[in-house]
């Protein structure tokens, strides 16, 4: 997925459980990558793209991913697209969902407490180290060494999409030019395949964004955003470590 993904399982398991829960991780992640990525000829994607496989024949997974972006780019009046720089592209759910799906396999598998996170897309359950929270820091999107924001949750997800680090790889398929008006948007929420998508909307949106994100709250998703100009919003119920 063109990313770094690390696994952190703080239950008190035997050390060869922890292995294999480890590498059971790995795997589906590597499966998905196989199947998903934009960059690689043989991908489920890519055949998909240049015609050479038909929807119908296509795995299950790929059949729910391709209809959970369908739902969200009606969700999100369209800003969440797929197809936003042409050919088909799910990566925007993609990372998220299979990190959802990781955690739920671990906590099927006896992991109650584990932490995933890959590219700044983060899913954790249970307690961390210590029985302590988790914390995770939000990166400032300007000065890379410092945070916006550190949070702190026991159980939930967090996501971040931002231009601070890819450029402009988020585009507003209103106009067809690149996001702009926000900085960087995190999202916590119960599901990491949510909280992602909702993420990279509101970036797409621009200011406007803020005001939908607002709407989100009911649904269990807090929210923080930095604009182009460096003002920075918080949600009331955003988890900020004290």
């Amino acid at each position: 997925m063109g990313t770094v993904v690390s696994i952190e399982i703080a239950d008190d398991l035997p050390d060869p459980q922890l292995g294999e829960l480890v590498s059971s991780t790995c795997a589906w992640l590597h499966e998905v990558d196989a199947r998903f990525s934009t960059y690689k000829d043989d991908s489920e994607v890519c055949r998909f793209r240049r015609g050479e496989i038909a929807l119908a024949d296509c795995s299950d997974d790929f059949r729910l991913v391709l209809d959970r972006c369908s739902d969200l780019w009606r969700d999100t009046d369209g800003f969440f697209d797929a197809y936003a720089g042409g050919p088909l592209d799910p990566s925007g759910y993609v990372k998220g969902w299979s990190v959802e799906v990781a955690s739920s396999r671990l906590l099927a598998a006896g992991s109650r407490r584990h932490y995933i996170s890959a590219g700044g897309d983060i899913r954790m359950r249970g307690a961390g180290p210590g029985g302590r929270p988790w914390r995770v820091g939000v990166r400032h999107p300007w000065e890379a060494d410092k945070l916006s924001w550190v949070l702190e949750l026991t159980d939930g997800a967090v996501a971040t999409s931002g231009t601070y680090e890819r450029g402009a790889h988020v585009f507003n398929p209103r106009t067809g030019t690149a996001a702009s008006g926000l900085r960087s948007v995190t999202v916590v929420g119960p599901d990491l395949a949510l909280a992602d998508a909702y993420a990279t909307a509101a970036l797409a949106m621009g200011e406007p964004g803020l005001a939908w994100l607002a709407k989100r709250i009911d649904e269990g998703y807090e929210s923080a955003a930095v604009t182009d100009d460096g003002r920075a919003f918080t949600s009331p119920g955003l988890p900020v470590a004290s």
